[in-house]
């Protein structure tokens, strides 16, 4: 009987001792809830709706500018002088200026060919053009493959050169300021650009450097991007949405109305006295792109978008490429911002109301505040507001301004607006990674000059299938588990079941989709992945 009681009495001891340490985590609770959480989940209540505020007038104003542009808008050939460049029997090929085209590579296994190729068959005079691949492959295979590649074309008369580095020093913006140093420059006008990945058309020069020859103050002509593999995964189909509204608004907006915009860093054509004027190619960011823009732009100079003249172009399948990718593309501009931001301010060569757009709009805005406020807003403070009752976030700037901003974001692919909400839960996914990054960028912390180059696939899936059958894919857990995703997926569950138990706002629904989205990636179950060899 004394036993019997014992054992009845050690439950009742540990439920005893688990009440008094859930009763003083309650009581340590309740004691800086009021005096520290509370003020503290209010200001940032305020500084996000704060945010919400300008990055929804900066879409409303986008929108408006690129509808009043569609209506009344007067197309490229109309606002600048455009002629084609005709064939003179006393000058001959002299006619047409000398265009040097510039491909930089790294280690570019599955895609060089394709490349390599439709730069050959650019519609050019063969004595009016110089096709230069820079190459800082670290695999002798692939440089080999490469070198022969070039070779190849040069025995069927083309102009095609191979250069190599010693170092990768600069990256891609050292290879492009080797390949500018080499005396055969000196007698080209204009340097195209095209990554790895890239596929012009043979007519894209005859399209794009007239309005180079005949208006002297435009300094780039830069052409949208046309993704092969948008439809390769859903990922994919996520990006497409994100990059269309980009090249759609955000670059046609920029062009119609300040001549100004971030060159995309490939698939443009620059004219080389306004890149030696702008002091040429610089590494000190990972946005080497951005950086000639605005240096180009503080001297005066003219950008031109053609949203008609499109360029073949691969999206990162993988996820880890993805991510790597928008660690550089949100880093690196928030990093230039720091760098040029007093410089922008004591330029006198531009209007005040284009330094306006170059900082507020185009740096602060789109670049830092787009990432943050994504971030912290819906995936931090609303969440913590359903622990915290006694915070409150007005239904305009939990639902309204968000919807807006949503819809206005989507009409660029309207092909895809049935994919919206799968949208939205991946960019709040992603805006975790690139919040991070941009708070590098700010501050100039570890990572801030990290460049790895965005994988390219090419055709691999494909001939894998086809020369294997398909098998299961080795897996190794550090390489596809991502454990903050993982970590933040857990958080909003927690807190969807607080709000589905003790809630009245129902934000639980939100954020249950919303952990399942970071459970996905969390686990590696987006995008393509590549079997093992």
């Amino acid at each position: 009987m004394d036993s019997v009681s014992s054992t009845a009495l050690l439950p009742e001891a540990f439920q005893g001792s688990r009440d008094d340490i859930t009763g003083q985590f309650g009581l340590i609770w309740e004691q800086i809830k009021v005096p520290l959480i509370v003020p503290l989940l209010k200001l940032g209540v305020v500084i996000s709706l704060t945010m919400s505020v300008m990055l929804f007038i900066e879409r409303l104003y986008m929108g408006i500018v690129i509808v009043l542009v569609k209506l009344f808008g007067r197309k490229p050939e109309k606002r600048y002088k455009w002629e084609p460049i005709r064939d003179d029997v006393e000058m001959g090929n002299s006619a047409y200026p000398a265009v040097l085209v510039q491909i930089p590579m790294f280690n570019e296994r599955e895609v060089y060919q394709l490349s390599i190729g439709a730069a050959c068959g650019l519609s050019w005079p063969s004595d009016r053009i110089v096709i230069q691949v820079l190459d800082d492959s670290t695999d002798p295979t692939v440089k080999d493959m490469v070198e022969l590649e070039c070779q190849r074309w040069a025995s069927k008369g083309i102009n095609i050169t191979y250069q190599i580095r010693d170092n990768r020093k600069g990256y891609k913006a050292g290879a492009l300021r080797e390949g500018m140093k080499h005396s055969y420059v000196k007698h080209c006008d204009y340097v195209v650009i095209f990554d790895a990945d890239f596929q012009p058309e043979p007519d894209f020069l005859c399209r794009s450097i007239p309005f180079l020859v005949h208006n002297p103050k435009i300094a780039l002509v830069q052409a949208r991007w046309k993704f092969v593999n948008a439809n390769e995964c859903l990922m994919t189909r996520m990006q497409e949405m994100s990059l269309d509204y980009h090249f759609t608004v955000e670059q046609e907006v920029g062009s119609a109305t300040y001549a100004f915009f971030g060159f995309n860093g490939t698939a443009g054509v620059w004219r080389i006295a306004a890149l030696n004027e702008a002091g040429g190619w610089k590494d000190r960011t990972t946005v080497e792109d951005m950086d000639l823009a605005v240096r180009a732009s503080l001297r005066g100079w003219k950008f031109l978008y053609l949203g008609n003249l499109q360029v073949k172009s691969e999206l990162p399948s993988t996820f880890k490429a993805f991510r790597f990718q928008q660690h550089r593309w949100s880093c690196g501009p928030a990093n230039l911002f720091r760098k040029m931001v007093m410089e922008i301010i004591r330029n006198k060569n531009v209007s005040l109301w284009k330094k306006v757009y170059v900082i507020y709009s185009f740096f602060f805005v789109r670049k830092i505040i787009a990432h943050i406020v994504t971030f912290f807003f819906y995936c931090i403070i609303m969440p913590a507001t359903i622990l915290v009752p006694e915070v409150e976030i007005p239904k305009w700037g939990a639902v309204y301004i968000p919807s807006i901003i949503t819809i206005l974001n989507a009409v660029g692919t309207p092909r895809s607006l049935h994919l919206l909400v799968f949208w939205i839960l991946f960019e709040n996914v992603m805006s975790l990674h690139r919040t991070k990054a941009t708070l590098i960028g700010l501050l100039e912390a570890g990572r801030v000059n990290e460049w790895i180059v965005t994988e390219k696939l090419g055709d691999i899936l494909k001939t894998k299938a086809s020369n294997k059958a398909p098998r299961k894919p080795r897996l190794r857990i550090g390489e596809r588990v991502n454990f903050l995703e993982l970590g933040f997926g857990a958080f909003l569950f927690f807190c969807g079941c607080y709000d589905f138990a003790h809630g009245k706002n129902h934000y639980f629904i939100y954020l249950y989709l919303q952990s399942i989205a970071f459970f996905i990636v969390g686990f590696g179950y987006v995008g393509t992945f590549v079997p093992n060899s």
